[in-house]
């Protein structure tokens, strides 16, 4: 079991950056693959990213492919979503997620991952 508490949401403007923090609690983090998802106002819940217990293999969804860099400090027991280049189609509640082995979905997948956090907003403006 592990709790996520995410921070570093904002309000930024188009064109702008934002880096998302996502600590982890309760047990090894090295224990947990991890994943960024995110969720505007009457739209489901979109996967950004995910990243292996080592960050070793990293994935990002189409719509976010070089712009936003996944990366994870395990001394520290955190991650992070580095934003570039926002826009406001951008804007929403990111959240972070946990996943332990045996790994049986895929990580783009919402029911991939066994614990969440509450969300960080994100909001760019045009």
């Amino acid at each position: 079991q592990v709790h996520l508490v995410e921070s570093g949401g904002g309000l930024v403007q188009t064109g702008g950056s934002l880096r998302l923090s996502c600590a982890a609690s309760g047990r090894t983090f090295t224990n947990y693959a991890m994943g960024w998802f995110r969720q505007a106002p009457g739209k489901e819940r979109e996967f950004v990213g995910g990243i292996s217990r080592s960050g070793g293999n990293i994935y990002y969804g189409d719509s976010v492919k070089g712009r936003f860099t996944i990366s994870r400090d395990n001394a520290e027991n955190t991650m992070y979503l580095e934003m570039n280049s926002l826009k406001p189609e951008d804007t929403a509640v990111y959240y972070c997620a946990a996943r332990a082995p045996p790994y049986s979905s895929a990580p783009v997948s919402v029911y991939a991952y066994d614990y969440w956090g509450q969300g960080t907003q994100v909001t760019v403006s045009s």
